[in-house]
């Protein structure tokens, strides 16, 4: 057995299983694609559940992989125990009713004893207590002795997840030698203690759990590989963790050279340098996959991840962001198996660097909170800080509630779990009654739509149907027929957009023999047409036979727009990178709205080439195609889908010639030319990690090009400059001008500043051979004051002059100090901190001079009165 490479390791497993038949794929990534029971993939079948069930096959029958994982549960944990981490990459080889144990076994064995050349006596099996198949295989055709094959029972050897398709488990177990062992005379695979450690375990996917007590026998039986590469490195490099692999020691070597600590010499060091070690990769990966910090979801495993990290490194002595540093050592690590985390490194330094700043702005104040809270208890005898506190440093410091509780529980405290929570839902609820009195549709008015059949929507093929008018709402109630007013009509089938996706609801018009409604909006629930309408003429009844017609301009208008969502996110996609992921949008006939992932304000450069390319395919007059298909193929053409979002076994997919494919249910045009012309308003925060893009297309772009000349006219009116192209040079003019007219009258104050400072000699305080100068300024700028304050301190040696300046709306403190003052004592940084403070400021400088701001201007008097006793308590 020799000295084996991490990065050596997983292309040598990959290889042996290709060489097998297996299709090698790439590492699916950490963001579970249509799956909620998972916030981010934990296993290495996890992104393949559907192969295994039958919904989805796969692209071949036998496949291997290696999969980045990871897993939370423990994270207070990681960096307290050699064994725990966030992040760690699983080797595996599937059968999706291919081969099963009869080869699955006998791979596992040439592998670890062939290609690995690990020593067969250092290797024993584990099987299912009632596995007679897997023994017989094990000792009759593998060869190992029987009493070295371990039968363990139901709790062990045997993987299910409640009903459905589960079965017996065959691991092998590395035997790491007696000086790791408890010394029991029986001991072997299945003790307590850490001599025998498990390297891989075959699952068997043979029955189906009914439920009851019974299984049954799957008609496609499925083999589920998993090994640990980490714990396979660690047997390769006989080494006893994982911190001591090659790859991640290099990144401990790192963390210790930056911090100036060695690794190995404290203990509490350690924890510190293996979490940030752990969370730098795990980091790495999920921002490489298009996770982004934030309060929710996987973006807060990410934050929690990220600002633990941080706080280790200040127990560490690291005052400075690293973070940035560190992960380009990562990246160089695993980029050769990973060649993403190379071309997104840039993307994941910055994310990185912008969390670990927004951080660094909180955290000593919130460590400071924390330990005065952690003092208080320990003071007070309690055992327990209150949730209300928990939740303010959340709420406020950005403190996640993990971070709150690990640091408490070094000082020996807990934390009231139970209260916080509550005090999230009420934060949550208060939310969602916010979202629901803008959504205005109530439970009750839901309860009027039982019985009614889903609407059919004919608008992807018609402006104008016949249908039939099933009901009609007002307020909370349903009516039989209406003469006035405003109501919901209901019809069987419609035209009308619902409200959706990101689109806003049609317009139009809805009218019968006896009457015609004005269509204000067009909302859904539940699959079911909600038209608001005022009705304009006569009266419309249950029942009777309508015709639906949608205002056409404005439905193209929002098509338009719509159109331009999908072009505008495949352009951002090109020029900042694949990261870039929908968040929102907002489309209608007069704007389109588009929210994306990005860590930071686009540059006036990359707005430009996103505006270009959008302008380029609109000039091209691409088709426009929709297809209905099923989400398997959907994803195989390439198309974007919205996170989170639930998709039917039917799909509709958009395509934009070859720059754009996405899952989309709303309308759009026929061509990118349909959309004359795409210009970007503005560009803008909406929270961490998410931008905003405001843009109109068509029309909208003749309106802003009117608004923008007459902005133009109006100016160069105003201005009195004929010709509009005259306008920036007759707006420098003016600078210079208004730049002159400052200067004088700056000349002119500091004369008064002088002038008032002159007579002030004669009303100075003299105390012990100093004279001290106090005196309020208005309306002065506090650079005039300094000038005259400069001069009076060179012209007279004995001086301290204080000054409140209130100029500009702002409250200011001045202090000069003279040589002959300096030298009896007084320091005008250490005065001026003091005075300040009387007036809730703050502020410092040097011996001879300072500033302070001050906030409270009611009590300036009591300051300047406060000077010369400050001033006597210093003199020597």
């Amino acid at each position: 057995m020799k000295w084996t490479g991490l990065n050596e390791i997983r292309e040598s497993f990959l290889s042996y299983f290709e060489s097998k038949g297996h299709l090698r794929l790439p590492s699916y990534s950490l963001i579970p694609q249509n799956d909620k029971s998972l916030l981010l993939i934990n296993s290495g079948m996890a992104p393949m559940k559907k192969f295994f069930t039958g919904e989805v096959t796969p692209p071949r029958r036998r496949v291997t992989t290696c999969q980045k994982c990871i897993r939370t549960p423990d994270l207070e944990r990681v960096g307290h125990t050699a064994r725990h981490g966030t992040f760690f990459e699983m080797l595996g080889n599937f059968s999706f009713g291919d081969y099963f144990k009869e080869e699955a076994i006998p791979f596992a064995w040439e592998f670890l004893t062939q290609v690995m050349e690990i020593p067969e006596d250092l290797l024993w099996p584990s099987i299912y207590e009632k596995d007679e198949e897997a023994f017989t295989i094990w000792h009759d055709r593998i060869g190992v002795p029987a009493e070295r094959i371990v039968r363990l029972g139901k709790e062990d050897n045997f993987w299910e997840h409640g009903t459905g398709p589960c079965g017996p488990c065959s691991e092998i177990y590395f035997d790491r030698g007696p000086k790791y062992g408890c010394g029991k005379p029986d001991c072997r695979p299945g003790c307590d203690c850490d001599r025998y450690m498990e390297i891989w375990n075959n699952v068997f996917s043979q029955f189906n759990n009914q439920g009851d007590g019974t299984y049954t026998e799957l008609s496609q039986k499925n083999i589920d590989t998993g090994m640990g590469l980490e714990r396979l490195a660690c047997v390769m490099q006989g080494v006893d963790n994982m911190f001591e692999v090659d790859t991640i020691r290099a990144i401990i070597d790192t963390v210790c050279e930056i911090s100036g600590r060695q690794y190995g010499a404290d203990a509490e060091n350690d924890i510190s340098i293996r979490v940030i070690t752990d969370h730098v990769r795990s980091s790495m990966f999920m921002i490489s996959d298009g996770v982004i910090p934030s309060n929710e979801g996987r973006g807060y495993v990410l934050r929690r991840i990220i600002r633990r990290a941080c706080r280790h490194a200040k127990l560490l002595g690291i005052s400075r962001p690293f973070l940035v540093e560190l992960v380009g050592i990562a990246i160089g690590l695993s980029s050769g198996a990973y060649p993403e985390l190379k071309v997104r490194e840039e993307y994941i330094k910055r994310v990185l660097a912008m969390e670990e700043e927004r951080f660094d702005a909180t955290i000593d104040a919130g460590l400071s909170r924390l330990n005065d809270l952690i003092t208080g208890a320990k003071d007070g005898a309690l055992s327990l800080i209150s949730g209300e506190e928990v939740f303010k440093l959340y709420d406020t410091y950005g403190f996640p509630i993990d971070l709150t509780k690990e640091i408490a529980g070094e000082s020996g405290l807990e934390i009231d779990e139970e209260q916080f929570q509550l005090l999230m839902a009420e934060q949550k609820k208060r939310a969602r009654e916010a979202r629901a009195t803008v959504s205005g549709w109530s439970d009750s008015s839901l309860s009027l739509l039982s019985g009614l059949e889903k609407t059919v929507f004919t608008g992807y093929e018609t402006e104008e149907s016949e249908g039939k008018l099933l009901a009609i709402l007002i307020g909370e109630d349903s009516v039989d027929s209406v003469s006035e007013g405003e109501c919901i009509l209901i019809t069987d089938k419609t035209p009308f957009y619902g409200e959706g996706g990101g689109q806003v609801g049609d317009t139009g018009v809805i009218f019968s023999a006896q009457g015609k409604a004005e269509v204000r909006d067009t909302k859904k629930a539940d699959g079911i047409y909600l038209h608001h309408c005022i009705l304009s003429e006569g009266s419309l009844s249950v029942g009777e036979a309508v015709t639906l017609s949608i205002d056409s301009d404005r439905r193209k208008a929002i098509a338009r727009n719509h159109s331009a969502a999908h072009l505008l996110q495949a352009a951002l996609r090109s020029v900042l990178g694949t990261h870039v992921e929908q968040a929102g949008s907002y489309v209608s006939d007069t704007i389109c709205r588009f929210d994306f992932t990005h860590f930071a304000a686009m540059t006036a450069e990359e707005l430009k080439a996103t505006e270009e390319k959008v302008n380029r395919w609109i000039l091209s007059a691409l088709p426009i195609v929709t297809i209905e298909t099923d989400p398997e193929t959907a994803r195989k053409e390439g198309a974007m889908a919205l996170f989170g979002e639930k998709y039917g076994s039917v799909v509709r997919m958009v395509k934009m010639g070859d720059c754009s494919t996405e899952l989309c249910g709303g309308t759009h045009c026929r061509t990118t030319g349909n959309l004359g012309l795409f210009k970007i308003v503005s560009e803008s925060s909406v929270a961490a990690g998410v931008r905003r893009i405001e843009a109109v297309t068509g029309t909208g772009v003749l309106q802003l090009i009117e608004q923008k000349d007459s902005l133009i006219s109006g100016a160069a009116q105003v201005l009195k400059t004929p010709n509009p192209k005259d306008l920036i040079k007759r707006a420098e003019q003016l600078q210079d001008e208004l730049r002159s007219a400052k200067k004088e009258a700056e000349a002119l104050q500091t004369k008064l500043a002088a002038s008032q400072a002159s007579d002030l000699l004669e009303g100075a305080v003299s105390v012990s051979g100093i004279r001290i100068v106090r005196k309020k300024i208005e309306g002065v700028p506090l650079e005039s004051v300094r000038a005259v304050s400069d001069n009076l301190r060179s012209a007279h040696s004995d001086i301290v002059a204080v000054f409140s300046i209130h100029a500009n709306d702002r409250l200011n403190f001045l202090v000069s100090c003279g040589q002959d003052a300096i030298a009896k004592g007084v320091n005008a940084g250490n005065l001026i901190r003091e005075i300040a403070k009387l007036a809730d400021g703050g502020g410092g400088g040097r011996p001879d001079f300072a500033t302070a701001g001050a906030k409270d201007a009611t009590k300036i008097d009591a300051a300047l009165e406060a000077v010369v006793p400050l001033v006597q308590s210093m003199l020597k």
